[in-house]
């Protein structure tokens, strides 16, 4: 299934990493990252509203979709930060905004961190940072996010449980995290599915491994050191989402980033998908207060 029109592009990053992408638009340059288990794709319904005034650069996360997954590399959020900094400079683009749901709102709050005198704006999808959840496990939280905790698990486990059924595992992320089920209609169900391969399961489990070892350490030390995101926030989550009901998203935010707005969107846990029109209208008029980069 197509994402939307526009120029499909693979950029090497380093390492024989390569990085799939579709760019579309003209105006400041945009980067849009995706969420677990999903792929670019996922911007299908925003990323063309986006581009009538961005230069949207939609771009699989190493590891998923059609990305690289290189077997015993690096899946830490900073090594895949990397990743999409080498996109953007690739494509001509030293300064522009970031905006990530899921996985790939948390590979934005790295590269915002690492590099920022690149990332203009950030705009985070339905997360609070890694470090304040890992630090507030709850029985709600545990058993809502119960596949991070799963995911994590070593010796080939939940590789081998999930490449049982593929497909199940799949539609069982979606089910239950969605208001409505429409919103998966089977073509874009087919082309998740088409990405969710051995590889893509194996690499994404090292993405979530990362995410409870590798990771935690970077946030402790930028805790320690007390750096903060500079570049303006915006955070969006949903209304009945795990994050909207069990945290205060703004204030938790405030803890991580200076300067921080945002607001609930009328969805559960996936916005652009669920909540199209009203997601991509809060993103262009965040965007559009700075759009001078």
């Amino acid at each position: 299934m197509e994402l939307f029109e526009g120029d499909r592009t693979t950029v090497e990053v380093g390492g024989g990493v390569r990085i799939a992408a579709t760019v579309r638009g003209d105006g400041p340059p945009l980067l849009l990252l995706h969420g677990y288990p999903q792929t670019r794709s996922m911007w299908r319904l925003v990323a063309p509203e986006l581009a009538e005034r961005f230069t949207v650069v939609a771009s699989d996360l190493r590891g998923y979709g059609d990305s690289a997954k290189p077997i015993g590399e690096r899946y830490d959020k900073r090594a895949m930060a990397a990743d999409q900094l080498g996109v953007m400079r690739s494509l001509g683009f030293d300064r522009f905004a970031v905006v990530g749901h899921d996985r790939g709102g948390r590979v934005g709050h790295r590269l915002a961190l690492d590099a920022p005198e690149a990332v203009a704006a950030l705009a985070v999808l339905d997360i609070v940072p890694t470090l304040h959840m890992f630090e507030h496990v709850d029985r709600a939280m545990a058993t809502s996010y119960f596949h991070w905790f799963f995911l994590t698990q070593s010796g080939g486990l939940p590789e081998a449980l999930i490449g049982a059924d593929p497909r199940a595992w799949l539609e069982s992320r979606f089910r239950g995290r969605a208001r409505r089920q429409d919103v998966f209609p089977a073509e874009v169900m087919d082309e998740y599915g088409r990405c969710f391969d051995a590889d893509t399961i194996r690499a994404s489990c090292a993405d979530y491994r990362a995410a409870a070892g590798t990771d935690l350490e970077h946030d402790r030390e930028d805790r320690a050191d007390g750096r903060t995101i500079e570049a303006p926030l915006l955070a969006l989550w949903g209304e009945s989402s795990y994050v909207g009901r069990n945290f205060d998203v703004l204030t938790v935010w405030r803890e991580f980033a200076a300067h921080v707005q945002g607001h609930a969107v009328e969805a559960d846990h996936y916005l652009a998908e669920e909540a199209p029109a009203e997601t991509a209208a809060a993103l262009r008029a965040f965007l559009e207060q700075g759009a001078a980069w």
